[in-house]
């Protein structure tokens, strides 16, 4: 058992790594927000929103897929979604890179251990199964979140338009497509205060 616990611990100390790797956010402080403390939100936004969709999803599973979406970036680290955006190349660099990441704890990892790592982080990518799906847009809507609750003058021009291009991954289920809606109010009504326009950002 402890040479299990001992790989185990590898990848707990892994982990660590999440607590100091920044994301492209900031919070409300005037702080950067780190990738540990996105992951500990969206799992509690997970726990919050999975009961009022009325399908019965696998809410170990859904939480399981929320806490390690982000774990490959304590090796691969985090590239912010504006820089995939129009980037093919930059897309498939960090595929890339956070495929070798995942591979990689899945074999420090106990077999069947590190096998439902690996298929645990595979399905949240796929995104076909509902609970991968709910993952995706909780991930994308907690983003969302704290962009709405940073200063503005921390959004990048190209973040004005990715406020209102959250349908794509909400719009799928009605209880995340009402969510997504009242993020997205807040987010135009943030930026009209800055004086920017938003009708042009919604088209």
């Amino acid at each position: 058992m402890k040479d299990t616990l001992r790989d185990v611990m590898q990848v707990i100390k892994l982990a660590e790594k999440l607590k100091y790797e920044l994301r492209h956010s900031w919070l409300s402080n005037g702080r950067r927000e780190s990738v540990a403390e996105h992951t500990w939100r969206l799992s509690l936004m997970a726990m919050l929103i999975e009961p009022l969709m009325e399908e019965k999803l696998d809410t170990a599973k859904l939480l399981k897929m929320v806490i390690i979406h982000d774990l490959v970036e304590a090796e691969a680290t985090d590239v912010p979604a504006f820089d995939t955006l129009d980037n093919e190349e930059v897309k498939a660099l960090k595929q890339a890179r956070e495929l070798q990441a995942i591979y990689h704890l899945r074999d420090i990892l106990p077999h069947e251990l590190g096998l439902e790592v690996h298929q645990l982080w595979m399905e949240f990518e796929d995104k076909k199964t509902l609970e991968a799906k709910t993952a995706n847009a909780l991930d994308k809507l907690e983003a969302q979140i704290q962009h709405n609750e940073a200063s503005i003058n921390t959004w990048l021009p190209v973040e004005h338009k990715m406020s209102f291009m959250l349908g794509k991954h909400a719009d799928f289920h009605p209880v995340l497509k009402e969510l997504k809606e009242l993020i997205e109010e807040e987010a135009d009504e943030k930026l009209r205060e800055a004086g920017i326009e938003t009708d042009t950002l919604k088209a």
